[in-house]
C-alpha cells in the first residue's frame, strides 16, 4: 500500500434534485472527485445511500448515472478495489453492481484494517439506540416478500414510486445544521458500546448528512463522512491517519 491511499464518501443521493445542486451537476462533480483521486487510490468504499431511490429488476435498472457507473466500471478494470454499501435510500441493491461494475457490496458494517489501524465503516441507518424510524423502514424493506411482491410492478411504476416514497420521507427530515451534544449521537453511543467488546480506532459513518469529528479518546474518533447534496466531503486514509477533506 505504499504510496496509495484509501477513500470513503457517501450520501450522494443521485437521481435528487435540491436547491444546492441537481441530481446531474452532483454526478458531474462526483466524476471529477473521482478523477482527481483515482492515481493515488487503492480501494475506494462507497458507504451508502449512493442513489435517491434503486431497485433492480432481473432486467431492468434505473435509468441515468450513466458517467457515474462509468467511472467506476473505469476504475474497477484499472485495479481499484471498490465497495459499495447499501444504504436506507439504496437498500435494494442486489446483485448488479458486482456482475457490470466489479464492486464488493455490503448490506452491514465492516471491519478493515489500514496502515495498522482498525476501522468500523458503516453507512450508519439502524444503529445504536436511537433511529427507531429507519429501524422500521429496514425491517419492511429488507423483507423477501415485500421485494418479492415489488418486483411484479411494471418498472415505470415501481421506479416512480419509489421516487415518490424517497421525496415524501425527505419532507419529514430535518437538516442537521450542528452537533452540539455529541455523547447523545446515536452513532457516537454505538461506537462506545461497541469499544466494549472490540477494539477499533476509528468509525466512519455516513446517512447523518454533516461532516462531524470526535475524539472518543486520545487515539479513537468517530467521523461522520457528511453528503454530496451540500457539503461535498469525504475521507482520506494514509499513513498519517485518516483526514475529512472538502471537495472543491
Amino acid at each position: 500500500m505504499a504510496g496509495k491511499n484509501i477513500y470513503l464518501a457517501s450520501d450522494f443521493h443521485l437521481g435528487l434534485d435540491v436547491a444546492e445542486s441537481t441530481s446531474d451537476t452532483r454526478e458531474k462533480k462526483i466524476v471529477e472527485w473521482l478523477t482527481s483521486i483515482e492515481l493515488d487510490c487503492s480501494e475506494l468504499f462507497l458507504v451508502g445511500d449512493l442513489f435517491d431511490y434503486w431497485f433492480e429488476y432481473t432486467e431492468v435498472v434505473p435509468k441515468k448515472f450513466i458517467r457515474f457507473l462509468g467511472k467506476l466500471c473505469t476504475m474497477a478494470d484499472n485495479g481499484i478495489k471498490i465497495h459499495v454499501f447499501t444504504g436506507n435510500h439504496d437498500m435494494w441493491l442486489f446483485n448488479y453492481f458486482q456482475q457490470e461494475v466489479g464492486v464488493e457490496l455490503h448490506k452491514a458494517g465492516i471491519q478493515k484494517q489500514f496502515f495498522g489501524k482498525k476501522y468500523f465503516i458503516a453507512h450508519g441507518d439502524g444503529l445504536g439506540p436511537g433511529d427507531h424510524t429507519y429501524k422500521v423502514i429496514k425491517a419492511i424493506f429488507s423483507n423477501k416478500i415485500m421485494q418479492w411482491c415489488f418486483h411484479r410492478l411494471h418498472p415505470n411504476f415501481g421506479i416512480k414510486l419509489m421516487k415518490w416514497i424517497s421525496q415524501r420521507g425527505r419532507l419529514n427530515d430535518k437538516p442537521l445544521t450542528e452537533i452540539s451534544k455529541p455523547e447523545q449521537e446515536w452513532l457516537v453511543q454505538f461506537a462506545r458500546g461497541f469499544l466494549r467488546n472490540e477494539n477499533v480506532h476509528n468509525f466512519i459513518f455516513g446517512h447523518r448528512h454533516f461532516p462531524f469529528e470526535y475524539n472518543l479518546s486520545d487515539e479513537q474518533k468517530v467521523f461522520y463522512m457528511g453528503d454530496w447534496l451540500k457539503f461535498n466531503t469525504y475521507i482520506k486514509i494514509d499513513q498519517t491517519g485518516p483526514q475529512l477533506l472538502k471537495y472543491k
